[in-house]
């Protein structure tokens, strides 16, 4: 049996109408491991963060909610800083060569 450990998640279940959206809020926010959550009518997606098992979460919203509920994405933020550990640190891009900035120089396009 895995810990619980900080997560998102990105869940697809078929809301229908406003009431499916209700429901499924008022379950999301009862639940005490759940941090954050996200409700997305149009794509049928449900996003949650917090500290939990996914596959826990994901079937006691199906129980409750009496709807199939798919797993599309978990994303493990144990790290603290959201990353993923095999990532090296890249630096922001800067520009090989310095153009100088003459008052004497001016490009302006032709036009013909």
């Amino acid at each position: 049996m895995s810990e619980k450990k900080q997560c998102c998640v990105v869940m697809r279940i078929n809301l229908d109408c406003n009431a499916c959206c209700r429901k499924a809020r008022r379950i999301i926010i009862n639940m005490k491991e759940v941090d954050t959550h996200m409700i997305n009518k149009k794509e049928r997606q449900v996003i949650l963060c917090g500290r939990f098992r996914p596959s826990d979460v994901a079937v006691k919203l199906q129980k409750k909610m009496k709807r199939r509920v798919e797993i599309l994405e978990v994303e493990d933020l144990a790290n603290g800083h959201g990353g993923e550990e095999g990532h090296e640190y890249e630096p922001p891009y800067e520009q090989p060569y310095e153009y100088s900035q003459q008052s004497d120089h001016m490009t302006t396009p032709l036009l013909c």
